[in-house]
C-alpha cells in the first residue's frame, strides 16, 4: 500500500463526488425557474440511490469475476473486500480495494444523473428514480466492465479509455437520446423563448464541475504520480481551449460571445479530454479542446434538424463530445507519456487504436440506447414518464415536490 497513492485517491473521490451537486447547478440555472427544485432533486437523488446499488450489487457486476462481457455477484454487499488481503480480480492496485470502491462508486453516481438534462421540464420524478436505478445496474455497471475492468472485452481487446468517455459520456448520452425520442417535446419547444433562469447558477456549477474533473481525470492514475500530473494538466488546457474555441465560433455566428457559451465550451472540453487524459501530452490536449468546442457548439443544432427535445444539450456536450474524444484518442495516443497506452495514427501506430476505438463507442451508444429505450418504454406503458400539460406549466417544483425555489 502507498500511502501518498491512497491519500491521492480519496481525495479525487471528493472531488468528483462534488460534481454532482456541481451538475446540479449546472443544470439547475439553465431550466426556468419553476423546474428549478426538480432539477437540483433529480441530481442530488443520484447520490443517494446509487452510492446503494454500487454498494450492494454494481461494484460486483462491474469488477468482480472472469467473464468478458459482465461481472459477477462474488462482490456484492462489498463481500471481502475490508481486510488488508483483499484484491480486485485483474487488478494490481497501490491503494486499499474499499478507496477503489468509493472512487468508482462517484463515477456510476454521476454518470446517470447527466441524463436529467436532456429530459429536464417534463419528467416524472418516479420513474426518473426506478429509471436510473435499473440503468445503473443493467447499463452502467455492464460497460463498465467491458471498458475498465481487465476482464472485459474492450480491455482486453485494448481499446482506451482513461476516464470514462465511453463508459460515463457516450453511455449516458446515448440514454438521454433514448429517453427524449420516448418523452416528446416541452410544450411550446422550439417556437416559445425558453430561456434559463440563473446563469450565475450555471457559472457556478461550470466552477465546480471543472474542479472536481480534476480528480475525476487526473485521480483515473490511482496514484500521485506523472501520469496523474500529465492528466490534470491536459484536463485544464483542454477545456480553457474548448471555451476558447466555442466562444469564437459563437461570436462569428450570432455576433456575441455569451456566458452561457463559455460554460458549454469548458465543459465540451472536459468531457472530450476525458478518455484521453492519461494517455496524451503536448500540445494534443490543446488541439483536442479546440476541436471539441467547435464540433459541439455545432452539434446543437443537431436537435433541432431532427426535431427532438434534448433541454439542455446533453447530446450535443457530452454524447458527441464523448465520441470525440475517445475518437479522437485513435489520433493522439502516445506511449511515451504512459506505457500501459498505445500510439495512435499521428504517433506511428498506425490505424489499429482508432478502430478499436470507433468500434468501442459504436458498442457501447447502440447497448446504452437499446436497452434504454426498452426500460423507458416499460416505464412509459406502466407509470407514465411525463407530467401532464397542466402540471408542466405549473412547474416541477411545486406538482413534484410541493416546494419553490423562490418563495416572496
Amino acid at each position: 500500500m502507498d500511502t501518498g497513492n491512497t491519500a491521492w485517491v480519496l481525495v479525487s473521490a471528493a472531488l468528483v463526488a462534488f460534481m454532482t451537486p456541481g451538475l446540479a447547478f449546472f443544470y439547475g440555472g439553465m431550466v426556468r425557474g419553476k423546474h428549478v427544485l426538480g432539477m437540483l432533486m433529480q441530481n442530488i437523488f443520484a447520490m443517494g440511490i446509487i452510492s446503494v446499488v454500487w454498494a450492494v450489487v454494481g461494484f460486483s457486476l462491474a469488477f468482480g469475476g472472469s467473464n468478458r462481457w459482465i461481472g459477477s455477484f462474488d462482490l456484492s454487499f462489498l463481500k471481502g473486500l475490508g481486510g488488508a488481503d483483499a484484491t480486485v480480480p485483474g487488478l494490481t492496485l497501490s491503494i486499499p480495494v474499499l478507496a477503489f470502491v468509493a472512487y468508482q462508486m462517484m463515477f456510476a453516481v454521476i454518470t446517470p444523473a447527466l441524463i436529467s438534462g436532456a429530459t429536464a421540464d417534463r419528467l416524472k420524478f418516479a420513474p426518473y428514480a426506478i429509471f436510473i436505478t435499473v440503468w445503473s445496474v443493467l447499463v452502467y455497471s455492464t460497460v463498465a466492465h467491458w471498458v475498465f475492468s481487465p476482464s472485459g472485452w474492450a480491455f482486453r481487446w485494448g481499446a482506451l479509455d482513461f476516464a470514462g468517455g465511453a463508459v460515463v459520456h457516450v453511455n449516458a448520452g446515448a440514454a438521454a437520446l433514448a429517453l427524449v425520442l420516448l418523452i416528446g417535446k416541452r410544450h411550446g419547444w422550439p417556437h416559445d423563448a425558453m430561456p434559463p433562469h440563473n446563469l450565475p447558477f450555471t457559472t457556478l456549477g461550470t466552477g465546480i464541475l471543472w474542479f472536481g474533473w480534476f480528480g475525476f481525470n487526473a485521480g483515473s492514475a490511482l496514484a500521485a504520480d506523472g501520469i496523474g500530473s500529465q492528466a490534470f494538466l491536459n484536463t485544464h488546457l483542454a477545456a480553457a481551449a474548448a471555451m476558447l474555441s466555442w466562444l469564437a465560433v459563437e461570436k462569428w455566428r450570432s455576433g456575441h460571445a455569451t456566458t452561457l457559451g463559455a460554460c458549454s465550451g469548458a465543459v465540451a472540453g472536459l468531457v472530450a479530454i476525458t478518455p484521453c487524459a492519461g494517455f496524451v501530452g503536448g500540445v494534443a490536449p490543446i488541439v483536442i479542446g479546440l476541436v471539441a468546442g467547435a464540433v459541439c457548439f455545432f452539434a446543437l443544432r443537431i436537435k433541432f434538424r431532427f426535431g427532438f427535445d434534448d433541454s439542455l444539450d446533453v447530446v450535443a456536450v457530452h454524447l458527441v463530445g464523448g465520441i470525440l474524444g475517445s475518437v479522437l484518442l485513435g489520433l493522439f495516443a502516445d506511449s511515451s507519456v504512459n506505457p500501459a497506452g498505445r500510439d495512435g495514427l499521428f504517433f506511428g501506430g498506425g490505424a489499429g487504436l482508432l478502430g478499436k476505438q470507433v468500434v468501442v463507442v459504436v458498442v457501447v451508444f447502440a447497448f446504452s440506447f437499446v436497452v434504454s429505450y426498452a426500460l423507458g418504454l416499460i416505464l412509459q406503458r406502466t407509470t407514465g414518464l411525463r407530467v401532464t400539460e397542466e402540471q408542466e406549466l405549473i412547474g416541477l417544483d411545486q406538482t413534484q415536490h410541493a416546494e419553490s425555489a423562490y418563495n416572496a
